[in-house]
Parts: C-alpha cells; structure tokens; sequence
C-alpha cells in the first residue's frame, strides 16, 4: 500500500512539473494567453500538487496505522 501510494503520489509531481514547463514555454512563445490566464493556471497547478501532498500524507498515514 505505501509504495502505491508513494509512487501515486512522484508521478502526480512529476506530472505538476510538466504542466509547469509547459506553461513556461507557453508564456514565452505567448500564444495569445494574457498574463493573467498565465497567473491563475499556474496558481491552479499549485494548488493541485499541494492538495496531492495533503491527501497522499494522509492516505499513507492511514495506510501505515492498520494493524494486520
């Protein structure tokens, strides 16, 4: 259960830091998107891995105090 859990929990970073490059090469390239879509976008991105980390921390808590 934890190295499901742990492994959930890289590949939801690892998927948040693509994103994050892409918007980066997206607001250089500045494809008509205004700074403020940018903005709220990455401030989702954020939101979202940090939303991960809360809910796997407590997933893998969880998993460790079961009693077998």
């Amino acid at each position: 259960m934890f190295t499901l859990c742990a492994r959930l929990h890289i590949q939801a970073r690892l998927r948040a830091r693509q994103l994050s490059e892409k918007l980066r090469e997206a607001a250089v390239r500045d494809e008509g998107n205004s700074t403020e879509q940018v903005l709220i976008i990455a401030l989702l991105v954020i939101l979202a891995v940090t939303v991960i980390g809360i809910i796997s921390t407590k997933v893998i808590a969880k998993a460790n105090s079961i009693n077998l």
